[in-house]
């Protein structure tokens, strides 16, 4: 336990990060160790002999027996597969060991997870390969090591090993650029602070409503009296039950070397988010699967349940994982920071001008890297920016880009102060850009806010695309610039060109309006509305010749990604259909039943004494014919469920144009008879507890 609010006591005492290992291990072995963690040099085995003796000792003594390769297949969870560290000896006895072949190589059964037809299911060989550049840590008496996932065959199986090849690729492309401009970095890296949103709901309430626990949304359910409306949740105080459990989720962070750092009440009842400091993408991916798993696992234990479905209930705001990118060199140099005179920082407008073009040219790629069956619930309601990609840079920056453009000189306003009226308070320093929530990537200050992600989605395959597409664009800037006579006006003319070549990426409005879906059209931005709509766009030879070229996937390894995305898509509508035809069929229609019968019984019962019941007539009616055509759409719903053979992309769009709108048929008819039924008769809980009794 933390004592007296001291976090540093507590912050990383479950890793085996560089202090530990600098107490643990010899000299030489320690050097070693940290030129393959800051450069990506290879580790020598010896050195891993070494390394995993001292990993072993140090996780036996916290209490650990066994170890494991932990991993992150294509299922967007993590992996594991425990194996102790005893060994038998001859005299019939154990002892505790651990090689550097352990450490370095593991083999678990790759038959079971996705490959998109990559491995047939009797080919159960794969392999996981220890990835030294991010720290082994300890949780539930394991020793937890984080690798790669390969097939036997040599293709990737995971998120980590193309997101580690994507680094390679933004490292190389923006060494040349950075190269022009005389730095020679050791390594460029990309930098990402992901912030999580989530509801939280009472565990016994949700284990009441089948659709929670086996779609982690709500199938049906009418909007509560009060909903959002009153915008009194966001930000405000945080009720004692959800301190406590944010408290522990701390705690647990902290111990394994996540930079949690800020934590509110969101905009919807019952959500909230949690946000940590920048770190590099592979440590954030990592640590971004911790901080899921550890927001359930704490929840547990307050009788709570964390939802990280992007959409848990319909009519109030869903959650996404604001994933903020930069990119910067071993140095600490930030390359998207303007400075103080942006129009006069070639070497940042070079940079910007890439990420535009970078947005522009592989837009529709991007789009398919937030593209789940959770997501399309949310992109585009008034919540979350839209399906259409585009850029906001803010009125300053904006300026910058036009004035440039427009070759009329720059006027750069920078440092003004906000005016509050009261002498008691400090002047506000005005930041130079303003924050659009509405647009799905905006620039911050120093980085760019993709907003599209969804909450339930690993970062990995996200910044996978951003990576690869923005060491696209540098390639083909550097090709450009190199033998250039007249470096600083070659560059500045080449990002003024850019910036005008894809002016129609930038949009600094309001990107909720209707007018901005027409607007987009007429600048050919692509609109893909659904997950059918987008993910074709990944296996185009567009994507195949961008992933290929940066050898971050192989073409093979393109298509497979495509499928099992598309796959992954169909397998959650069909069992939300199925679930949804549960409900109807077991739960809903016997109570509408059930309590139509109440509603006749007691008509008749005031007939019998002549009495006149024109309200309870008129119920009746309303409730008989509501349960009638209940019964009518369950019938097409079942109907829907005969999914025809096809292939994977066809067999979503089946899902969107049949499916779909029969689901949505059925709930609008059983969200209707919510409203009559008497609370008594209904059969799981309201979104008024749902969303309240936390």
């Amino acid at each position: 336990m933390m004592e007296n609010g001291d976090v540093s006591k507590i912050f990383g005492e479950n890793v085996f990060n560089l202090p530990t290992m600098k107490a643990r291990l010899p000299k030489d072995i320690y050097k070693s160790l940290v030129k393959t963690i800051s450069q990506g040099t290879r580790l020598d085995i010896e050195v891993a002999e070494v390394v995993a003796n001292a990993m072993k000792d140090w996780a036996i003594e916290k209490g650990c027996t066994h170890y494991t390769h932990w991993f992150q297949p294509m299922t967007g969870l993590t992996a594991e597969k425990h194996d102790s560290f005893i060994q038998p000896t001859e005299d019939k006895t154990v002892i505790m060991e651990f090689s550097g072949k352990e450490l370095v190589m593991g083999e678990p059964d790759a038959s079971s997870f996705p490959s998109g037809g990559l491995r047939a299911t009797f080919e159960a060989r794969g392999y996981t390969a220890w990835d030294p550049t991010s720290f082994a840590f300890i949780k539930d008496h394991s020793l937890y090591i984080p690798t790669s996932f390969v097939s036997y065959t040599g293709e990737v199986l995971d998120k980590k090993t193309p997101l580690l090849r994507s680094e390679a690729a933004i490292d190389k492309a923006a060494k040349r650029v950075l190269a022009l401009f005389g730095k020679f970095p050791h390594r460029v890296v990309s930098y990402v602070g992901p912030e999580q949103e989530y509801f939280l709901v009472d565990k016994d309430l949700r284990n009441k409503r089948k659709d929670l626990l086996l779609t982690g949304r709500t199938l049906f359910g009418n909007k509560p009296a009060k909903g959002q409306e009153m915008d009194d949740h966001y930000f405000g105080q945080i009720k004692e039950r959800v301190a406590a459990f944010m408290k522990e989720v701390d705690e647990e962070l902290w111990k394994l070397g996540v930079l949690a750092k800020t934590k509110h009440n969101e905009v919807a009842p019952a959500q909230h988010e949690i946000a940590p400091i920048f770190s590099t993408t592979n440590i954030s991916n990592d640590h971004n699967q911790l901080t899921m798993e550890v927001l359930k696992k704490v929840a547990d234990h307050h009788g709570l349940y964390c939802l990280l479905h992007e959409k848990p209930y319909e009519g109030i705001n869903g959650s996404g994982k604001h994933n903020n990118w930069s990119i910067g060199t071993s140095g600490g140099e930030l390359l998207l920071k303007p400075g103080k005179q942006p129009e006069h920082n070639v070497q940042f407008l070079v940079f910007l001008a890439a990420v535009i073009k970078a947005v522009d040219d592989y837009a529709d790629i991007l789009r398919v890297s937030v593209a789940t069956a959770g997501n399309d619930h949310r992109l585009g309601a008034n919540e979350a920016p839209p399906a259409i990609i585009s850029i906001y840079l803010g009125d300053q920056l904006a300026a910058v880009v036009e004035q440039l453009k427009s070759g009329h000189g720059v006027k750069y306003d920078e440092g003004k102060l906000i005016e509050t009226g009261v002498e008691s308070l400090p002047d506000i320093h005005k930041d130079t850009t303003d924050r659009n929530r509405t647009s799905p990537f905006a620039f911050t200050g120093n980085r760019f806010e993709f907003r599209a992600p969804g909450s339930r989605q690993s970062i990995g395959g996200i910044n996978i695309v951003l990576n690869t597409i923005v060491a696209e664009t540098l390639t083909e800037i550097a090709d450009k610039l190199e033998g250039s006579d007249n470096l600083h006006k070659d560059a500045l003319e080449l990002a003024i060109q850019i910036f005008k070549d894809h002016d129609r990426i930038i949009f600094n409005g309001n990107g909720y309006s209707d007018e901005w879906v027409v607007e987009a059209e007429k600048r050919g931005l692509p609109n893909l509305k659904t997950t059918p709509d987008a993910m074709p766009h990944f296996k185009s030879q567009k994507s195949i010749d961008l992933f290929t070229k940066q050898e971050v996937f192989t073409k093979v390894e393109v298509e497979t990604r495509a499928e099992i995305m598309m796959e992954d898509y169909n397998n959650t509508l069909h069992f939300e259909m199925l679930t949804m035809l549960e409900m109807a069929q077991q739960e809903i229609l016997p109570a509408c039943l059930k309590y139509t019968k109440f509603v006749t019984d007691d008509l008749a019962s005031k007939k019998a004494l002549g009495l006149d019941a024109p309200k309870e007539l008129e119920k009746a009616r309303k409730l008989t014919s509501l349960t009638e055509e209940l019964m009518t759409k369950i019938d097409a719903l079942t109907d829907a469920t005969a999914v025809p053979e096809l292939d994977a992309f066809e067999t979503g769009m089946y899902y969107k144009e049949k499916v779909i709108p029969a689901m949505e048929s059925l709930r609008e008819t059983a969200d209707a008879l919510e409203t009559i039924v008497a609370k008594d008769y209904w059969p799981f809980p309201t979104y008024t507890e749902l969303l309240y009794l936390v």
